[in-house]
């Protein structure tokens, strides 16, 4: 009973997106008041639980909401100028094959923005330059969504592996490698899904080798990396060679009937310039330590008691996520889209009233998919307080007993979905994986691998996420849709974990 009611705020949500068309905002609302109703009714939260729940969500929320307003002024800054348009004339010289394109923007590039920044600014980033190739806005947010999942774990240089290793106590050396190789696997399997996202079946028959060849050096690269202990580097170094090798395979599949034509080189750099300066700044204040330690000399950091239900069940003192203020994703892009305005005004690109305008938009644009994140992240952090999320891990386990190994990466990506990020699924849910792995005399190595990998995959269909690519694409209000897509992606590529979990475990 007490799994039944844990899973119905996440079942309501689903319900209202999915099968009523609700938008996120007003599904996740209703998740959120049911989670708080059955928290305090069924699981015995306080008062003062709920508070300081309220508090830690907030802060939650702001975390992911900094990067959604800043990633969304970077995108109307870049399109207020012509850049969209320009790129995408560009890249139509080099392939018009959908399928390639999108494995070049959805899967390389995707991934390589996701290992320097992650927190949505992949799907943010790319969605709306695929809407301007031609794509229609569905496919633009599944295509990158995919695309980047297989790199979640070592991306944004690392910070779910990092929690992973804290709420374990195990080194990396232990627990890099299973990790790479299970990670590598999908990322071939991601390819596949961007292929097929793209132009369906025959786009994967047609690009079989292309998207092998890519995927495979990519997941190499990575597995090199992390296996060298540079694994806060091993996704960037696999986006990075992606890219790279996309380039050269692109020009071999451009298309039936591509007509190559002269390219305005000039406009060309133009165009990619203010993305250009994203990826500088991004690597300067991650990768340069006196920058980062300079710059996150500044934060935003809470101590939260520990806080126990009536129901027995208790949530250990904690600090609540620290926000660095200057060194944020938000703030990253902020930088970015300064640098970006700067570059476009000064060769005359804006037009006057751009800043104006770019304002504008802005608030009407994520108006309503912070009010949806808020609610989403709140729904999490009370669930997760209350003792629910834990009653859902616990009956996932119980009920299949030593067969827990094909198990263990949905309770991955149930965490991610539920909580928006696998950094977070990794924190509530690698020590449960771990203690359920020693138990049963499973290799927790293996387990742990299930469970980031399952969070990674399972991240990219939380409602936060499905969110952040709806809002940048032009599609609020039909999350439900991107939901729906990206859901048969996602459980043919748990599946297939749980198949490899079983063999290695």
């Amino acid at each position: 009973m007490r799994f039944i009611l844990a899973l119905f705020p996440i079942l309501l949500i689903l319900y209202l997106m999915v099968a009523r068309r609700w938008g996120a905002a007003r599904a996740g609302a209703a998740g959120y008041l049911a989670a708080m109703v059955l928290a305090m009714a069924a699981f015995g939260a306080g008062a003062e639980l709920l508070a300081y729940a309220h508090t830690k969500a907030l802060l939650l929320a702001f975390d992911v909401l900094y990067i959604v307003w800043m990633a969304y002024v970077h995108f109307r800054i870049a399109d207020e100028a012509g850049a969209i348009g320009t790129i995408g004339s560009a890249l139509r010289q080099l392939t018009e094959d959908p399928g390639m394109l999108a494995l070049v923007l959805g899967f390389a590039f995707a991934s390589f923005l996701q290992g320097i920044g992650g927190f949505g600014v992949p799907i943010a980033i790319v969605a709306p330059m695929m809407v301007g190739l031609g794509f229609a806005p569905l496919s633009a947010v599944v295509i990158p969504a995919i695309g980047h999942s297989w790199a979640v774990t070592f991306g944004s240089l690392g910070s779910s592996f990092q929690a992973l290793m804290a709420a374990t106590g195990l080194p990396g050396e232990l627990l890099q490698t299973p990790a790479a190789l299970m990670l590598g696997g999908m990322g071939i399997g991601a390819a596949v899904s961007v292929a097929h996202a793209a132009d369906g079946w025959r786009s994967v028959r047609r690009l079989w080798l292309p998207l092998l060849i890519l995927s495979v050096s990519m997941a190499l690269m990575q597995y090199g990396l992390a296996l060298a202990g540079l694994w806060n580097l091993a996704a960037t170094g696999g986006g990075a060679i992606g890219l790279v090798i996309s380039v050269f395979l692109a020009a071999h599949y451009s298309g039936e009937n591509h007509n190559k034509q002269s390219i305005d080189s000039r406009a060309v750099f133009l165009a990619f310039s203010g993305y250009v300066a994203l990826i500088a700044i991004m690597m300067l204040v991650q990768l340069v330590p006196p920058v980062k330690n300079f710059l996150g000399q500044v934060a935003l950091q809470v101590e939260f008691p520990a806080l126990t239900t009536s129901a027995g069940f208790t949530t250990p003192a904690q600090t609540g996520r620290v926000i660095h203020w200057f060194s944020h994703g938000g703030a990253i892009l902020l930088y970015s889209s300064v640098a970006s305005f700067w570059i476009y005004r000064r060769t005359g690109l804006l037009r006057a009233g751009a800043g104006t305008r770019i304002l504008g938009d802005t608030i009407k644009g994520v108006l309503s998919s912070s009010l949806s994140i808020t609610a989403m992240v709140s729904m999490a952090v009370i669930m997760s307080h209350a003792g629910m999320t834990d009653a859902l891990a616990q009956g996932m386990a119980a009920g299949v007993g030593a067969a827990f190994p094909l198990i263990s990466p949905w309770i991955g990506a149930l965490g991610a979905f539920m909580t928006g990020s696998n950094t977070n699924s990794n924190v509530v849910f690698a020590a449960l994986q771990q203690r359920t792995a020693e138990i049963l005399a499973i290799s927790v190595p293996w387990m742990l691998a299930a469970q980031t990998t399952g969070g990674a995959i399972g991240s990219i269909i939380a409602p936060t996420k499905v969110v952040v690519g709806a809002a940048t694409a032009g599609m609020e209000g039909r999350e439900g849709e991107v939901i729906k897509k990206l859901a048969g992606y996602v459980i043919t590529l748990v599946t297939l974990l749980s198949v490899i979990s079983w063999i290695v475990g």
